[in-house]
């Protein structure tokens, strides 16, 4: 009984514990705490409710209906596009006829290139549009009309790609990257009206319309607001003008104001005075402003484009120098000590090779000669960029020194002794230089001293160029000239186009163009020197019943690449991608795409430098030749005397040709000396990509050089000639063993 009743009494007296603990649990001091709107009771007694399980991860497995055809995905031509990304700000400009190539031109010549697009509207177009610029005509010059029109065509044509619209008139000045860098601060999840608020005229005193003659700034999401109320503003709203018009729209159909500071962020404007001098403008209000109106000609834009560009550069420098102290400051803490400090202060420090094979080489220099010239020879003039390059390179080493030393010396250049530079890919151009100079002392005595310095171009922003959009899809037309003196090699050409095109469906085709020399041309029909490739392209069209190669035969003692590429330019459509090749090249997929890729219609021509094999004789000597993958590009070299193959667009090659044909006239001798590189060169406008193909690889094999063909193109094919024996290595090896073996 005793051992009973003392159980029990303990069970009881755990249980009230273990209760109580639970209550202080739950408990706490404080209001109790009430359940949200429309939650279920048990998230009152703090249990989870239905749905609100913990998550667990789990892998869905692809599934795909076998009943059901297979529909490939059409993904978009960007990422961008696929993630709903839109660019940042788009600029419209207000103008009119008047002052289209006046005003209009100053604003694009000063801020154009810094905003990514920039259109103008006007009411009627003059008979010439200024060149660079994108100019919408609505046809009426009535200021409210133009202004509805503007935001039609905005919303229309922009809406859905830009998060900010920029609206302005061609008598305002702006600072381009001011307002560039006001919008990366502001959220586009608001409805923006951004510019200098003014009381409208016996108006609310509460609302505010923006200035049209200072600028003003539009969100995208009351751009999309606005537009289906347009119709009734134009009706409804009587203003004469136009950014008072657009103000009581936005206010009485959306009840947003205009602000002038919004997010933490001010916009400053200023007001210019008549006559006023931007040089001598020091106010704080100035020098803060994102736009100054009015501007009233073309010369005080560009004034005060040139001062605010000052103002600008002073604040770099600036800031550079603030940069510079508190980098050698911290430096100082640093276990380097100050001897961790780079010069320049804040540069990348010089590159430090691991090895003899990754030390950069300088190039000597003189204001006359450059030691190391672009085609391998010892030396060559100083002209063109370089020329520039090394004139202002001497002229800022001069003026540094003065900054440095003066008033006390005053330095001025006789002669550059010597000058070395080079190119260290992390930090940027360096230099150094031995000048000879005069030194004048304040009291007018002169002294001539060398002195030795060095200078460093840093790399500054790397951006990257937009370029066109292309695909792998493009059909590749193939024009292969054939004379003579190439039929021993036209089998294998057909073999390896028949192997890497015809039988993975590449989509290319081919064109043969026979060059028949008069005398052979005479006797065609007796014996005919092609008639052996026409019965292998029989062949092979027998092999492939839906391919047609068909051919052009041309009569000619001096086959001119430019006469031929005329021939086949006009059987062709213009959009055709010509691959012109030579009889030695092997086709293949992998350059085929290089070719569709790096072409680009109106933009960009291809001319690869293939890989040539040197001769088997001279480099393995009865030797077995290498056999390995990994060392097929090892016994040669690239050709770079070599322009025979190229990737163009027809309609490039006509536009280049129709400027070439007025330039020379009738005289169509001179053909005879260019090449398609030539005409691409000299008479087109469009990007030359010239790069080493490691996908054409060609082999050994003495070509015949045509004596009739101009002098530098007859000794560029004698040079190839020659450089694609052998290597330096392997030539000495020959004469070695030919000296050895007519000494015994």
């Amino acid at each position: 009984l005793l051992g009973l009743s003392l159980g029990c009494s303990l069970s009881l007296l755990r249980a009230s514990w273990s209760h109580g603990a639970a209550e202080e649990r739950c408990l706490a001091p404080g209001p109790p705490v009430l359940p949200a709107r429309g939650a279920p009771p048990e998230a009152a007694e703090g249990r989870p409710g239905p749905g609100h399980e913990d998550f667990r991860p789990r892998i869905v497995p692809y599934y795909r209906d076998p009943n059901k055809p297979y529909k490939k995905v059409l993904r978009t031509r960007y990422i961008q596009t696929e993630l709903g990304f839109h660019e940042r700000l788009f600029v419209a400009v207000l103008t009119s006829k008047a002052t289209l190539n006046t005003l209009a031109v100053a604003v694009n010549k000063t801020v154009a290139h810094h905003f990514p697009r920039l259109l103008y509207f006007t009411g009627l177009r003059s008979a010439k549009v200024p060149h660079g610029m994108v100019l919408v005509a609505h046809g009426d010059e009535r200021p409210i009309w133009l202004m509805y029109e503007t935001m039609n065509y905005i919303h229309q044509h922009f809406g859905s790609d830009y998060d900010w619209f920029y609206i302005m008139q061609d008598d305002t000045y702006a600072q381009a990257e001011q307002v560039k860098a006001l919008v990366t601060h502001l959220s586009i999840n608001q409805d923006v009206y951004l510019g200098r608020a003014e009381e409208f005229i016996g108006g609310d005193e509460q609302a505010r319309y923006c200035h049209g003659g200072f600028g003003y700034l539009l969100s995208r999401s009351l751009l999309l607001k606005l537009q289906p109320h347009l119709d009734s503003c134009r009706n409804e709203i009587l203003s004469v003008r136009p950014d008072e018009w657009l103000g009581r729209c936005i206010i009485d159909f959306l009840g947003i104001t205009c602000v002038s500071q919004l997010q933490g962020q001010h916009y400053h404007t200023y007001e210019l005075a008549k006559n006023t001098e931007p040089e001598k403008e020091e106010e704080e209000e100035f020098q803060a402003a994102l736009t100054v109106h009015p501007v009233s000609d073309m010369t005080l834009m560009y004034r005060l484009h040139k001062q605010f560009s000052r103002i600008q550069l002073d604040r770099v420098y600036q800031e550079i120098q603030d940069l510079q102290m508190q980098i050698r400051n911290l430096t100082a803490l640093t276990p380097a000590g100050e001897a961790g400090v780079t010069w320049p202060v804040g540069i990348n420090a010089p590159f430090l090779p691991k090895s003899r094979f990754e030390v950069i080489s300088w190039d000597y220099f003189t204001e006359q000669h450059l030691f190391s010239c672009p085609d391998g020879s010892p030396k060559c003039e100083l002209s063109g960029a370089s020329k520039a390059d090394v004139s202002e390179i001497i002229e800022s080493a001069v003026e540094q020194l003065n900054r440095l030393y003066q008033p006390l010396l005053r330095f001025s250049k006789r002669q550059l002794l010597n000058g070395y530079r080079r190119f260290d890919p992390t930090r940027g151009m360096e230099y150094t230089l031995d000048l000879l100079l005069e030194a004048a002392t304040q009291k007018g005595h002169s002294h001539v001293l060398a002195k030795r310095v060095n200078l460093v171009r840093p790399l500054s922003k790397v951006e990257i160029i937009p370029m066109p959009y292309v695909t792998e899809a493009t059909r590749v037309q193939l024009v292969l000239p054939l004379t003579v003196q190439d039929l021993d090699f036209v089998a294998n050409f057909l073999d390896m186009f028949a192997m890497n095109t015809l039988d993975t469906h590449d989509n290319a085709l081919l064109t043969l163009l026979f060059i028949y020399h008069p005398y052979d041309a005479q006797r065609v029909g007796q014996v005919d020197v092609f008639a052996g490739v026409k019965a292998m392209v029989g062949e092979l069209e027998k092999r492939y019943a839906e391919v047609k190669i068909p051919w052009i035969s041309v009569k000619t003692e001096v086959p001119s690449q430019v006469k031929l590429m005329d021939i086949v330019s006009k059987k062709h459509p213009v959009d055709t991608l010509f691959f012109l090749a030579s009889v030695w090249t092997e086709i293949n997929m992998e350059f085929l795409n290089r070719c569709r890729m790096n072409t680009i219609s109106n933009w960009q021509v291809f001319f690869p430098v293939h890989f040539q094999e040197f001769n088997p004789a001279l480099v393995y000597r009865g030797e077995q030749t290498a056999s390995s993958n990994t060392d097929f590009l090892r016994d040669g070299h690239f050709d770079r005397h070599s322009f025979a193959e190229a990737c163009f667009y027809n309609s490039d090659y006509m536009a280049a040709r129709t400027k070439l044909a007025a330039d020379i006239l009738d005289r169509d001798e001179v053909l005879e000396s260019m090449e398609v590189f030539d005409v691409f060169l000299h008479y087109s406008g469009l990007h030359l990509f010239r790069a080493v193909e490691p996908g054409l690889v060609q082999k050994y094999t003495l070509r015949s050089c045509n004596p009739r063909l101009s002098e530098e193109l007859y000794h560029r094919c004698v040079l190839s000639n020659l450089e694609g024996l052998a290597s330096r290595s392997h030539l000495a090896m020959a004469l070695f063993e030919q000296e050895q073996a007519n000494s015994t």
